[in-house]
């Protein structure tokens, strides 16, 4: 295989991009990435293997956590290189055996068609199994963050979780998050741009200031 191929069958979509579009057969049925909900978030994120203990915790941990997500108006999509018939098995297999359900699709991406797509295959891990990918899709189907863990960690859930919540705040208010950020916490305001700007940032009593360029206020 030459390089140009090679890089064309891996090729990794990048913040700011649209998602690519796709079919895909689900174990809710037919889906099509363009036909999402045009005011919804998605949070697609893929998994090695079915019926394998890290990828069980991290399932479960997204069926656990599914209102969280729904209340931040994000619909949930996950992905393995696996058949429908292994999916059906594998969610039913959890439900009897702890009693969580995962009600929300599963890709059987058997020909790894968006795998490759979304770069979730990367050869110097694994040929043949995704790693453990987040694609953070806005309303208007661009991507806005993109996590990528090795098949033997597992992810945090409360950290995409606050991820999600960041992106959503930052864009219904225009502002940034600093380190550590958490819904509550103050949040940075845009440095000014101009020196009119600036002197009114400095006069600026509301604003919690290390200097004009870093102020911070509350929501």
């Amino acid at each position: 295989m030459e390089n140009s191929e090679l890089n064309t069958v891996y090729s990794m979509p990048r913040i700011g991009d649209e998602a690519p579009d796709f079919k895909a057969k689900t174990t809710k049925g037919d889906i099509q990435m363009a036909n999402f909900a045009k005011d919804k978030w998605i949070l697609m994120f893929s998994h090695p293997a079915d019926f394998t203990p890290v990828c069980t915790t991290e399932m479960s941990g997204f069926a656990e956590r599914k209102d969280e997500f729904t209340a931040l108006n994000t619909e949930l999509l996950g992905l393995s290189i696996d058949s429908i018939h292994s999916h059906l098995g594998w969610v039913n297999n959890v439900r009897e055996k702890t009693g969580v359900y995962f009600d929300f699709p599963i890709i059987a991406d058997i020909d790894m068609k968006v795998s490759k797509l979304y770069g979730m295959l990367q050869p110097n891990e694994s040929e043949t199994a995704a790693v453990r990918a987040v694609f953070f899709i806005d309303p208007s189907k661009k991507i806005r963050l993109i996590m990528y863990y090795p098949l033997n960690v597992g992810r945090n859930m409360d950290e995409i979780l606050r991820a999600l919540e960041a992106l959503q705040i930052s864009d219904e208010h225009g502002v940034a998050m600093p380190l550590d950020w958490k819904k509550g916490d103050l949040v940075i305001v845009p440095p000014p741009k101009t020196l009119d700007e600036m002197n009114a940032r400095i006069a600026d009593k509301s604003l919690e200031k290390v200097d004009f360029y870093l102020a911070k206020k509350s929501l």
